[in-house]
């Protein structure tokens, strides 16, 4: 993936996150060999690491279970050759973004609310990825390359809520995210401001100090939406993270993705929206699969997904149960299923 706004600082010169970010995983044979798991269970598509590559940060790291190959983290971020094979349905775009593209950096599909693509950088690469093949060589990367987005938005009063997405809005810095934030400031009818990010669950120590407070002081109000699909990964740094968020204010909801042989079980999803709950995170949505190119080895039928969302109801109070949704492209809304 490419579309950094601004060159990652020399190693020798990182601290914080951004080190730790330096210091993340970058191939599968590392990868396995950090679990002690043989190159043999890795079967990797021809194309498919050299495509996407491997990203996974130490800590995300540190939460798998060495020695198992089916270890529901690793099975996010492992390529297989499945990646490569070719199957109807699946496609490059997956969700409609090229169509509902109407400024550089700007997608606009809901009515009340836009995104801007901020980056096209993230802190791990999951293989479910429904932007692993967007083109964000093209969105702006400078901050005056913003104007055409920050116009149109200006230019429609009925646009109340930005939505910061990538990649992942938090690759970028303090000073980069802070000043992206004062121009949206600027255009009177905006109210509130949403950022989707997977770095308080993959790389915890983003969530610093400096960053809440920048969240925390815009007049926007701030929703912080994370992306955890396993209880596994709500543990350690990353539980620290999500209390930090929810302390500060920030109110932070999670979406999780419905994935074959990672969570696909009652148990499971049962334990990870009880974890978030304990923490303060409200499970706002468990999606289908978006069918994108490369990832039909994770889908989970949508009738298995609806017996799972009505044990969910079974065992545990309304507010601790996600909506079961999918994206449709061209449709004004999520569609509950």
């Amino acid at each position: 993936m490419t579309g950094l706004p601004q060159p990652l600082l020399p190693v020798r010169q990182r601290t914080g996150w951004s080190a730790s970010l330096a210091q993340a995983i970058r191939n599968s044979a590392d990868l396995l060999a950090a679990l002690g798991l043989p190159r043999e269970i890795h079967e990797q598509s021809p194309s498919g690491e050299a495509e996407f590559p491997v990203l996974v940060p130490q800590s995300y790291l540190a939460r798998m279970r060495p020695g198992d190959p089916l270890d529901p983290l690793l099975r996010q971020v492992l390529p297989l050759a499945e990646e490569g094979v070719d199957v109807p349905g699946f496609l490059p775009d997956a969700v409609g973004d090229e169509s509902s593209r109407k400024a550089p950096g700007l997608l606009h599909k809901y009515r009340g609310r836009a995104l801007l693509v901020t980056t096209g950088a993230c802190a791990v690469h999951c293989r479910y990825c429904f932007r692993r093949h967007y083109p964000y060589q093209q969105e702006p990367r400078r901050l005056e390359d913003w104007e055409p987005a920050f116009e149109a938005l200006a230019a429609d009063e009925s646009i109340h809520e930005v939505l910061l997405s990538g990649g992942d809005p938090l690759m970028l810095t303090d000073a980069r995210l802070a000043s992206l934030i004062e121009r949206l400031e600027q255009i009177p009818h905006l109210r509130r401001l949403r950022l989707h990010s997977r770095l308080p669950i993959v790389l915890p120590d983003r969530v610093s100090e400096e960053l809440l407070q920048l969240l925390s002081s815009t007049r926007l109000t701030t929703v912080m939406v994370v992306h955890a699909n396993h209880p596994q990964e709500i543990q350690l740094d990353c539980a620290d993270a999500l209390s930090r968020l929810v302390r500060h204010g920030i109110p932070t909801l999670n979406q999780a993705v419905l994935l074959r042989g990672i969570n696909d079980e009652e148990d499971v999803l049962a334990e990870l929206c009880e974890r978030l709950i304990d923490l303060g995170v409200l499970p706002y949505y468990l999606h289908q699969l978006d069918r994108v190119a490369g990832a039909a080895h994770f889908e989970v039928p949508v009738e298995q997904g609806r017996e799972l969302v009505a044990a969910l109801r079974r065992r545990l109070p309304g507010y601790a149960v996600p909506q079961y949704v999918v994206e449709i492209a061209g449709e004004a809304h999520k569609t509950p299923l």
